[in-house]
């Protein structure tokens, strides 16, 4: 079953928020032919699109977990994994790229490089994958991709270049004058999907050489032999220009722009050439494993079917038959019946069953070889781990997961609602790492944490959907943290004389802001003051300390603790000894080194018409927000702004009355900066007042 892995693309598709993700998945889908008729996103024949299987999905019209399917384009295979725009989904987009080759970056042509746009490509930037940019919605009432094209290179410094031109904007969109072989590319019959060549149009002929030049000068750059060619004016063949618009987008120097209306049916299939054309194969990739064997040494991955299989689990989903894990295969190829070992926790599996996705349809497939992505049935695993034959101990490298910044409290309603939600849970968390819970022992609440409001809402809604499970919901809390600003020293004794042995440690040593990370712990103790065997004692204590601060129970971060001096007693000190005396000393020092709270400040952008300007800087400033910057394009305005998170709660609802429902904001976590006094003097308070009802 050896394949031709030249003929692989594995490619995301992602986008900010209504660029048309799921829409042009539906075209791809259709015109590959693995689906028969197209469906809407919010489609009026109440199927949904194809990728939105989860009911919630297809309600909202909103993508939020990211699919995976399988299609093939002129003896191509395309996996292709559609992923969610919300930036509460941010952990979907993060794991698809990390086993992606290529990608495409979606673009509404008349909104442009927004928000999340930014963070997708900061995403996609972080693991190294070339991407194609597409413009769509051309058909829309104030459609400009050339405006859009520049955004590109301003807002996100991508070489991003035309590979096409359209011919009528707006209404009148017919088709796109195709720049690489000068040639006029029509799409015709109701959906599309009789493609006619023509020659340019007379009146666009002028505009097409300017931009056909514009496209030259850039690719020249990426082959010697297009820029002999074009200084000696001799004629350029289209696959010595192919070859270098590929050479460019695999470097990352070069983002090919292709442009149409997945919606109307046009440009779908020409961006499918260009996937086959200019996006990477599994070979052109260099991936990195760990070798653990090797105290992690980095070694790079052969995407050789003959070697032995290494393959990195994605995604989990509980589907109807059980845990399906997403697999991406790196190299060796993976049979029904092997047994592989996931190499996190040493466990053998068995591969039973091995299927190829199609949204929530699955084929039967009896193996699969380097550079797949295919779905394992009944194998217990978590997000990130590593499947590996027997005698290879490679872990691939995980992915960036970002930590929850907003938590709510949830109580069953009964007891059949406590076993069903703690298997809601269970679940969850497992599938999601960016989705926490644990239980507050105060208060006896369960706490559920994530990455925004949306991400909780949809986990709490999929609760009562799949698990039955009723649950009433507390108020949002934010994710506030302590820490100090000043340096303060301690010295501490703990001492206990009960009958028998008793306890005695001395920890003497000073706190201090610490710049980057969340705690560090310096030993400069001489001359044996504390015995090396208490000395991780010390840590232990100072590291349960950081779990709750005094002000107001928050975690504290951004401490380094050095102790220098102490003393112990030859019968009476011990490992619980030192432990309870760094805790002592840490509250002691801490007490004394300003300690202050911390709260998550969020980077928010709303989009909205211009009338509407003043009134969405007065609602940012109202709660708290600092504006950084607003940009005008066209008739609509793009505030931004840093925004605590705690003033965020119920924002949409503001935001849609102040602008007859005609604004809509993003927002993702910037960083954390400390609460005025005024807030924190209330937060204090309400700790206190909440101690003394407890």
């Amino acid at each position: 079953m050896k394949k031709d892995l030249k003929k692989v693309r594995n490619i995301g598709i992602s986008a900010h928020i209504d660029s048309g993700k799921t829409t042009l998945t539906e075209r791809i889908l259709f015109y590959t032919q693995r689906i028969h008729a197209i469906h809407e996103v919010r489609g009026k024949d109440g199927v949904g699109a194809t990728m939105d299987s989860m009911e919630l999905e297809k309600e909202r019209g909103i993508t939020i977990q990211s699919a995976a399917t399988y299609c093939s384009w002129k003896d191509h295979a395309i996996n292709i994994i559609d992923t969610p725009g919300h930036v509460d989904f941010t952990i979907e987009v993060e794991r698809a790229l990390r086993v992606l080759d290529g990608a495409v970056l979606i673009l509404c042509s008349v909104g442009g490089v927004q928000s999340q746009s930014i963070t997708v490509n900061r995403q996609m930037t972080r693991y190294k994958v070339p991407r194609i940019a597409f413009i769509n919605k051309c058909d829309r009432t104030g459609a400009n991709p050339y405006r859009v094209t520049q955004q590109l290179r301003d807002k996100l410094q991508l070489n991003a270049v035309m590979l096409q031109m359209p011919i009528g904007l707006e209404s009148d969109l017919e088709g796109m004058v195709d720049l690489v072989t000068m040639k006029a590319v029509y799409f015709d019959g109701e959906q599309g999907d009789k493609i006619r060549i023509e020659e340019i149009p007379a009146e666009l002929m002028d505009e097409a050489q300017a931009k056909r030049e514009e496209l030259m000068d850039a690719v020249s750059m990426f082959s010697d032999e297009l820029m002999e060619k074009m200084l000696e004016e001799e004629e350029i063949p289209e696959e010595m220009i192919h070859e270098a618009i590929r050479r460019g987008t695999l470097a990352l120097e070069l983002t090919p722009v292709m442009m149409g209306s997945a919606y109307k049916n046009k440009g779908v299939q020409v961006l499918l050439d260009a996937v086959n054309s200019y996006l990477p194969c599994p070979t052109d990739v260099e991936n990195t494993a760990l070798d653990l064997d090797k105290e992690e040494a980095e070694i790079s991955v052969t995407n050789d079917s003959e070697d032995p299989l290494v393959a990195l689990a994605f995604k989990l989903e509980d589907g109807r038959y059980g845990q399906l894990t997403y697999i991406r295969t790196y190299q060796g190829t993976i049979q029904k019946g092997d047994t592989i070992i996931n190499t996190r926790t040493g466990k053998k599996a068995k591969v039973g069953r091995l299927v190829r996705m199609h949204a929530d349809d699955m084929e039967e497939i009896d193996g699969a070889g380097a550079g797949d992505i295919v779905a394992l049935f009944g194998i217990d695993c978590a997000s990130g781990d590593s499947f590996c034959h027997p005698g290879v101990n490679l872990s691939m490298s995980s992915m960036h997961v970002p930590a929850p910044v907003i938590s709510l409290a949830i109580n069953p309603v009964d007891n059949k609602a406590q076993i069903n939600m703690s298997k809601a849970l269970n679940r969850f968390t497992k599938e999601d790492p960016t989705f926490k819970t644990f239980v507050d022992h105060e208060t006896n609440e369960t706490i559920i944490s994530g990455m925004g409001e949306l991400h909780l809402e949809v986990y709490i809604e999929r609760m009562k959907r799949e698990y039955k499970a009723d649950v009433e919901v507390g108020a949002p809390q934010v994710a506030y943290r302590e820490t100090i600003t000043q340096q303060a020293d301690f010295d501490y004794t703990h001492k206990k004389q009960t009958g028998g042995s008793g306890q005695y440690g001395r920890v003497a040593g000073f706190l201090e802001p610490l710049e980057e990370g969340e705690y560090e712990f310096v030993d400069k103790i001489v001359g044996g003051v504390i015995p090396r065997e208490f000395i991780s004692s010390c840590d232990k204590g100072f590291q349960r300390s950081l779990a709750k601060g005094t002000l107001i129970g928050a975690p504290i971060t951004g401490v380094r603790a050095t102790i220098n001096d102490g003393s112990y007693h030859a019968v009476d000190s011990s490992d619980v000894a030192f432990q309870t005396a760094s805790i002592g000393a840490f509250r002691q020092g801490y007490a004394k080194a300003n300690p202050v709270i911390m709260e998550p400040v969020m980077k928010v952008a709303v989009e909205g018409p211009s009338e509407f300007q003043g009134a969405i800087m007065g609602s940012l400033n109202q709660r708290r927000g600092v504006i950084i910057g607003t940009f005008e394009e066209g008739n609509y305005t793009v505030v931004e702004a840093e925004m605590p998170l705690a003033e965020m709660f119920g924002y949409s609802t503001t935001l849609r009355s102040l602008t007859q429902g005609k604004a809509e904001f993003t927002m993702e976590f910037a960083t954390y900066k400390q609460v005025p006094r005024s807030v924190a003097d209330e937060l204090v308070k309400a700790y206190e007042d909440q101690k003394k009802d407890a």
